[in-house]
């Protein structure tokens, strides 16, 4: 089931961007994948290193081990697909810069997101670092090596169903040249 764009914004997938923890047992397509991984890619980083590595999930067993020892990530286990986003701390600055990581796989974990949105698909954002039982539950299942810092899991898939994007407009939160 693809979206439908919500009636006045059109055109506007940040905008239109939920999280979707229900999916069909309809595969993600190769292509699709790809384009996730390049939007993933595309995003700005510090100094333009790109300190991230990707891990794509779609085996099932492993999907259902992530579904079954992380609360948050019950979802895993009835979805076609995941990307655990990593920070490379060898890619990432050095020294008192090189927390910039998190930042950069942040914008590249919206970026799938904001992909998942435009292909039609769903996706959920789920944290793992800086949860250090999260970060070493990852590393330990997928043999990851010490530089590999996993920042956030995103899971993927068509919608089962329809969901409609709140509108998150709040002016008070807003400050003009000081507070």
């Amino acid at each position: 089931m693809a979206f439908k764009r919500s009636k006045g914004m059109e055109n506007d997938i940040i905008l239109e961007r939920v999280s979707v923890r229900e999916y069909t047992d309809e595969p993600v397509s190769e292509e699709q994948r790809k384009r996730l991984l390049r939007a993933a890619m595309a995003a700005p980083s510090a100094c333009n290193r790109q300190p991230w590595q990707f891990v794509v999930i779609d085996d099932p067993k492993i999907l259902g081990e992530i579904a079954d020892n992380e609360q948050y990530m019950k979802m895993a286990r009835h979805a076609p697909l995941a990307i655990l986003v990593c920070g490379d701390t060898s890619l990432a600055l050095k020294g008192d810069e090189e927390p910039f990581w998190v930042q950069d796989c942040s914008a590249a974990t919206e970026n799938i997101l904001l992909e998942a949105r435009e292909l039609g698909l769903g996706a959920v954002w789920t944290g793992v670092h800086p949860m250090q039982d999260r970060e070493d539950f990852f590393r330990k299942l997928l043999g990851m090596p010490d530089t590999i810092v996993p920042l956030s899991f995103v899971v993927i898939g068509h919608p089962a169903r329809d969901r409609h994007p709140i509108d998150k407009w709040k002016p008070d939160r807003i400050h003009q040249n000081k507070w």
